[in-house]
């Protein structure tokens, strides 16, 4: 969806190229207005995060500080101030001839639990002369809050329930969609996890953890690793043998440290050779981990 804009622009600008030899530019001339950046914003919460900032914007500089309240309103709110939220303060400063500012905001982390969708809705109090009626509420933004959990890659070694839409349309040996795996560090390869007998008896595959950036918690699963071979699961050989599988291009696999789980979008493909023969889908896999004692339990519903 972000893409859509970003050609758009580019169409634009390449239409605007070919009707004038002139660059020319244009600028915001109209009145000065206060708004949000955005009428809805997302933000994760972490555990040593000092605050996050909503965004604040001017359509005009001024040659002196404007400073604005904010509030909170009760309408379409469900997070509870002073218990999942904090304001670091009830007024927000626009900087002498700057355009945007931030409301600092305090996420309690220790309050929000993992599985947590909880919003706020902050009210910017500004003249009546200062609000855009070209954007309806755009004095308001509505705030949602995630909790981001540290990553730590050895939260997803153990016991494990695989469960794939590739087992499902193509079960091979498998009598469910649903498989009980282990998984382990991998021995030299750096955050990358090992999991034993993953899609198929006998297979292993690989998945790599890309946790520097939290906002963006990504696996990759490297290129051509064998996930079985054809004829057990297909029931004849179009190519050389094997199954393939790697990440799909079209859809991102990530990971959740809070809830330790993978989602794993999956291309299976066939090759001969190293030359394509074709691609069996893309396929929605979850990787959930679960205790030793769980695993324990819930051994003889996969035997």
């Amino acid at each position: 969806m972000k893409r859509i804009p970003i050609i758009l622009l580019a169409l634009g600008l390449m239409m605007a190229a070919t009707t004038s030899c002139e660059q020319q530019y244009t600028t915001y001339q109209g009145p000065d207005y206060i708004m949000f950046a955005e009428a809805e914003q997302y933000y994760l919460v972490l555990e040593d995060q000092e605050y996050f900032g909503v965004k604040v914007s001017a359509t005009q500089p001024a040659d002196k500080d404007r400073t604005f309240a904010v509030e909170v309103i009760d309408n379409g709110s469900n997070a509870i101030e002073g218990v999942h939220y904090r304001l670091l303060s009830n007024t927000v400063t626009i900087p002498a001839g700057e355009l945007a500012t931030e409301v600092k905001v305090k996420g309690l982390y220790e309050n929000l639990t993992p599985t947590d969708s909880l919003g706020f809705v902050l009210r910017l109090v500004v003249p009546e002369q200062k609000k855009w009626d070209l954007y309806e509420n755009s004095t308001e933004s509505k705030v949602v809050m995630y909790k981001s959990c540290p990553y730590d890659v050895n939260d997803f070694t153990g016991w494990a329930i695989l469960s794939s839409m590739l087992l499902r349309d193509y079960p091979g040996e498998n009598a469910y969609y649903q498989r009980l795996v282990k998984t382990e560090l991998h021995p030299t390869k750096e955050n990358t996890i090992i999991i034993r007998e993953a899609f198929y008896d006998g297979y292993d595959v690989t998945l790599t953890f890309k946790g520097d950036d939290p906002e963006f918690p990504l696996v990759e699963m490297e290129a051509d690793q064998v996930l079985s071979d054809e004829a057990s699961v297909l029931g004849w050989v179009l190519g050389d043998n094997h199954i393939l599988g790697t990440n799909s291009p079209y859809y991102d696999s990530y990971f959740n440290s809070c809830q330790r789980f993978v989602v794993l979008w999956l291309q299976a493909y066939v090759e001969d050779l190293g030359e394509p023969v074709g691609t069996m889908g893309h396929f929605y896999n979850i990787i959930e981990w679960i205790s030793d004692e769980e695993a324990e339990s819930m051994r003889p519903d996969f035997q």
